[in-house]
């Protein structure tokens, strides 16, 4: 951690309270301002963030670092500096903490320059809207929800539906397949360690380390340490984005955990809970992060993030605070993955701000528009397909049935990154190839083919009609 500058009495204070990893302390004199980071006067290398005033009087500070020097009475001194995070050239190949310290084992990470966690917020003539498309080689994703440049999507899901699956391929297909000279940065969440390493093993062996700087707080950490990695990957990009032209590609692993460890913190303060049972906060502490996460006219931030839904819960308050934010929402469906349809994305419930023909083009709106209108169809079928049988459908209904499960079948791919596991080899699906294949189902090419046949096929080239 960077050595912090402290000075004369008049910025310094005393610790009144101690709650886990709350301190709440006072000062007589000039009052730190919110993010300054104290120090104790016993133990420099102890440091806490203000966050908040707890009374007239006093203040809630973040304890950054469990420590068992805080006591009451114990003396803190006010740097009138905020946590700083290493940022350049030097920290592209290395995965890190909060506080620049390596995790890789690679030795220091020596850097000129560092940027505060915490950024004003970008001029709103300043902001770019997303208008392009970033292909992924994921047929269900690039087809019915496609990844604006420049934007934000969400991967919902509940507990494993393959959340981080999706968001490693993502990252497999996007960084290490196309290997444009963009800039990556990974923040890991509340999620395992395993996780983080074998994404950097990946990275590494892919020959795109170099381009790729990984932001950690596992859920073996505190609090703090998970609730301020957002912050600390975010400025990263910020950096990157300020400093150069290229696509910034942000991955976030999981913003969940964000708003977890937030009401974590909340709790320790005593704070009055929102009807939702999250702490009051949560809005604004996921609107101070999206809004970061924006792009400029210096340069763009694609920022792709993993979502746990609790229970499978859509409604629940935290996956609620995050939608507005979006331009892509993936939906992963525990039905269809209990159905053996991989990745489980729900068609129909996924959508985008890009679904649109001057985004697509006239060929994929079209086909779009027709999937959706098919599958809709389908779905109100399902009562009495499975009340009756198939069989007894109108010839136009069987028809309309059967398509709406050859597409659903054919949304099905294998990924890279499971090669390992599945014996199977990954398939990258051009977007042109998907409309084109799609185009074919509906038109009927493949209504005297039996839906299973095209479960897990990565085009429809190699199918006999």
């Amino acid at each position: 951690m960077q050595e912090l500058p402290f000075g004369g009495n008049n910025m310094k204070g005393k610790v009144v309270g101690t709650k886990g990893h709350i301190i709440e302390v006072m000062f007589d004199g000039e009052k730190p301002a919110i993010h300054d980071i104290l120090i104790l006067e016993e133990d420099n290398s102890v440091k806490m963030e203000v966050y908040a005033s707890a009374t007239d009087e006093t203040l809630y500070c973040y304890l950054l670092e469990p420590s068992r020097k805080i006591f009451r009475g114990a003396v803190v001194i006010n740097t009138k500096e905020s946590l700083k995070i290493p940022v350049g050239e030097n920290v592209l190949g290395r995965i890190m903490d909060i506080f620049g310290n390596p995790y890789d084992a690679k030795g220091p990470i020596k850097s000129k320059e560092y940027r505060s966690l915490f950024q004003d917020k970008i001029e709103f003539d300043e902001i770019e809207p997303p208008r392009k498309v970033l292909e992924t080689g994921i047929k269900a994703i690039d087809f019915f929800s496609p990844i604006l440049s420049g934007g934000k999507v969400g991967l919902f899901g509940g507990a494993g539906v393959g959340k981080t699956i999706l968001l490693t391929e993502i990252i497999h297909n996007v960084v290490i397949l196309h290997k444009e000279d963009n800039i990556s940065i990974f923040a890991g969440i509340g999620e395992r360690a395993r996780e983080g390493q074998e994404l950097h093993e990946s990275l590494d062996k892919s020959g795109v380390l170099s381009k790729v700087a990984l932001v950690y707080g596992p859920m073996g950490e505190n609090p703090v340490v998970r609730f301020r990695t957002a912050n600390a990957a975010a400025a990263l990009a910020e950096h990157f984005r300020d400093k150069s032209s290229k696509n910034v590609l942000f991955f976030l692993d999981n913003i969940f955990r964000f708003a977890q460890a937030g009401y974590e913190l909340a709790t320790l303060m005593n704070t009055i809970p929102s009807e939702g049972g999250y702490q009051a906060t949560l809005s604004s502490e996921i609107a101070s992060l999206q809004e970061r996460l924006i792009s400029t006219k210096s340069g763009t931030i694609t920022s792709i993030q993993a979502v746990y839904v609790p229970s499978d819960d859509i409604t629940d308050a935290a996956v609620q605070s995050i939608f507005p934010y979006l331009d892509s929402i993936v939906v992963l469906s525990r039905n269809v993955y209990q159905e053996g349809r991989f990745p489980a994305v729900d068609l129909l419930a996924s959508n985008s701000a890009g679904l649109n023909s001057e985004v697509l083009g006239e060929e994929h709106y079209n086909a779009l528009i027709d999937s959706q209108t098919l599958l809709k169809k389908a779905e109100s079928l399902e009562r009495i397909v499975a009340l009756i049988g198939e069989t007894e459908l109108s010839a136009q209904d069987q028809m309309v049935y059967k398509r709406a499960r050859i597409l659903q079948c054919y949304m099905t791919q294998n990924f890279f990154v499971t090669e390992a596991q599945t014996g199977k080899k990954g398939a990258y699906v051009p977007i042109n190839q998907t409309v084109k294949d799609v185009v074919d189902i509906l038109t009927g090419k493949y209504d005297d083919t039996p839906a299973e046949t095209f479960l897990y096929v990565s085009t429809l080239k190699s199918l006999v009609t």
